[in-house]
């Protein structure tokens, strides 16, 4: 049904003029939408890339102005001035911690340091003492920050939310703070010393310094409408300063980062540049890590916003695409197939006048309208050739007629020399063949049939000449030698049946290999018994095949005298007949050595041999040869050590 329809003619031409409007130009469409798709997504990880700089630039210079700050307060007169008097100096340290809005603000000259903040533990402390001042970010333990400022510690802890996709952790709190630690020197006038005036900034729910980054990144109209700029600020994967909202009203504060940003930003030290769930929507984002004084990578500075919007953006445009599109094709593909239609009518009626041609029909023509045009010349074109079509059948079939009758007086000729040639040829093979089986039936009647009736004879007279009590006491061996005398000549009687023509043997030809097996395994009794081979007979096939009864018996002899060889120490022949589909299966199988597989596909070929001086390879490749000229097959298998098996497939016999 397939190749009709689409070998129409009308099919053909709607496919070639709707081909470019409905496959090709939506094709086109389709890959140039993936790649403005694939453009949009490149261009907004670029923004998200630049809204990272600015934000890591923003903290740099936080870094920096906190230095440089600390600096001009420790090269200050009124901190000269005040370092001689403890109490002036606490409350200067005091005001300036309030008007630089640091968390803590103490001066050191490293022996009379808080606890926990020796200047070999803090390598900030230990710049500024070595005479340049430092600032960087530190991460301190809850102690810590209670030591140098009390209250510090409780306004740095922050409870964890449960998030999902975070790595999974134990802890309920996270009680560190992430800290700006900067340090400056100070010359000490009143000793001579070196000195270093420490500060520092909380970042733990700094909520001013992460919502000045999102305004210094996303100002006004600086993203598309829904859409929303987002900063958080990661001690190691805990947020401790964010404006991503878990409600309405609610940040954030204590969800954690997905286990795949962690392990590509804290873990290995990459940026993060991709789409990423942000709490409990999907964000363009952008994470890089923050390292401490120390060279430790102890969180991460992340921005982003809304994907939402533009992803709404591109499902319109492809909306929008789609509907143009296929408004288009709606007008236009009417337009198409009236063109069409001008065209494959004409070709359609050429194409039914050949089939009325193929069909028989060859007075069919076209007969096209007077008119212009290419289609219309070459239907008068064609109706021109059928013309000569018509006249070369009827010339070929004038001389195929004569050519029919020469070949038929030719036919008759050879029909009667080949039938005068079959006669003389059955006449030869079987003069030779009844001369040889004359010669071996006389030899045998004279050799074994002969002393056979004497033994009889004998046996008879024995019987008589004993006493009746007598005669029963050896009446078993007299049983015994009755029948090995019946087993010599039932052995006879197939030898000799095995040797006769079929026409003269009183068999037919619709024989039944059941009955053939049987007498097989009389005529090779001596070697199965000899070789200590035990036989399993399943015959069990009760259809009949056409095939000589000698040619039989001659390849199932040479098949189960290969199975005794290949078994020299003894073995199991197992034999089976069955009735399958259309014909008779015979099996022979045996445990013997098996075949190796590059000598199993040589088996049949003639002359080879694997019995060296003792064979001529031509056994199994005359079997084949009479199988196959019954119309059977014969083939094998074998696996090597555990034996082989031939099948033979001989076709049954039709009932006339």
């Amino acid at each position: 049904m397939l190749r009709r329809v689409f070998g129409s003619v009308r099919v053909r031409l709607l496919v070639i003029a709707l081909l470019p409007m409905l496959v090709l130009l939506p094709l086109l469409l389709g890959g140039s939408m993936l790649r403005w798709a694939g453009k949009v997504d490149d261009i907004l990880i670029t923004k998200v890339n630049g809204d990272l700089t600015i934000a890591d630039q923003y903290l740099q210079r936080l870094l920096e102005n906190s230095g440089e700050r600390l600096e001009a307060l420790a090269g200050s007169v009124a901190l000269n001035r005040a370092m001689d008097d403890p109490e002036a100096l606490a409350a200067l340290l005091d005001g300036e911690r309030r008007r630089l809005g640091l968390d803590f603000l103490y001066l050191t000259d490293g022996s009379d340091a808080p606890e926990g903040f020796a200047p070999g533990d803090w390598p900030v402390i230990e710049s500024a003492l070595s005479g340049t001042w430092r600032s960087e970010v530190d991460i301190m333990s809850a102690a810590a920050l209670e030591r140098i400022s009390p209250g510090l510690s409780e306004r740095a802890a922050i409870r964890l939310v449960p998030t999902q996709a975070a790595v999974p952790t134990e802890r309920s709190v996270e009680d560190r703070g992430m800290v700006i630690h900067s340090a400056a020197p100070v010359e000490r006038t009143g000793t001579g010393g070196q000195g270093a005036l420490v500060g520092g900034m909380l970042l733990n729910r700094n909520l001013d310094f992460i919502d000045t980054i999102n305004a210094l990144v996303y100002r006004e109209q600086s993203l598309p409408e829904g859409s929303q700029g987002t900063a958080t600020l990661f001690l190691e994967d805990v947020r401790i300063s964010t404006n991503v909202r878990l409600f309405e009203n609610v940040r954030a504060l204590g969800t954690r980062v997905s286990a795949a940003v962690r392990a590509r930003v804290l873990d290995k030290g990459e940026t993060w540049l991709d789409r990423a769930f942000v709490v409990n929507d999907w964000y363009i984002s952008a994470y890089e890590p923050i390292v401490d004084s120390k060279g430790a990578r102890v969180g991460m500075l992340y921005v982003g916003f809304l994907e939402a919007p533009f992803r709404a953006a591109k499902t319109n445009s492809v909306i929008t695409i789609t509907l143009t599109f296929v408004l288009i094709a709606l007008l236009s593909v009417p337009i198409f197939l009236r063109w069409a239609g001008r065209i494959f009518l004409p070709l359609e009626k050429m194409t039914q006048t050949i089939a009325r041609v193929e069909a028989g029909d060859l007075d069919a023509r076209n007969r096209p309208a007077e008119e212009s045009g290419e289609i219309a010349q070459v239907a008068g074109h064609l109706d021109v050739l059928l013309d000569q079509v018509q006249e070369r059948d009827r010339q070929l079939r004038e001389w195929a007629e004569r050519l029919e009758r020469k070949v038929e007086e030719r036919t008759r000729d050879l029909r009667a020399a080949n039938r005068k040639l079959e006669k003389t040829t059955e006449r030869l093979i079987m003069s030779e063949k009844l001369a040889a089986v004359g010669e071996i039936t006389a030899s045998v009647a004279h050799e074994i049939n002969n002393p056979i009736a004497v033994i009889q004879g004998n046996l008879e007279v024995a019987r008589n000449l004993l006493a009746q009590e007598e005669a029963k006491k050896v009446d078993t061996e007299f049983r015994l030698i009755d029948d090995q005398v019946y087993r010599i000549s039932a052995i006879v009687s197939k030898l000799l049946q095995f040797a006769k023509p079929e026409e003269y043997s009183g068999a037919a030809n619709v024989i039944f290999p059941a009955e053939v097996v049987r007498d097989c395994l009389v005529l090779t009794r001596h070697q199965i018994e000899a070789a200590h081979v035990t036989v399993v007979t399943h015959l069990d096939s009760t259809s009949g095949v056409l095939i000589a009864r000698t040619e039989l018996q001659q390849v199932l002899v040479n098949l189960v005298l290969n199975a005794v060889h290949a078994m020299p120490d003894g073995g199991t022949l197992t034999i089976r007949t069955s009735d399958e589909e259309g014909g008779v299966v015979i099996h022979i199988r045996d445990s013997g050595q098996g075949i190796a597989p590059e000598v199993l596909k040589r088996i049949f070929d003639p002359f080879f041999t694997t019995k060296q001086a003792e064979g001529t390879g031509l056994g199994l490749s005359i079997s084949q040869t009479l199988v196959s000229r019954a119309g059977g097959t014969i083939s094998a298998s074998s696996v090597p050590g555990e034996g082989s098996d031939f099948r033979i497939f001989l076709p049954a016999a039709t009932t006339q």
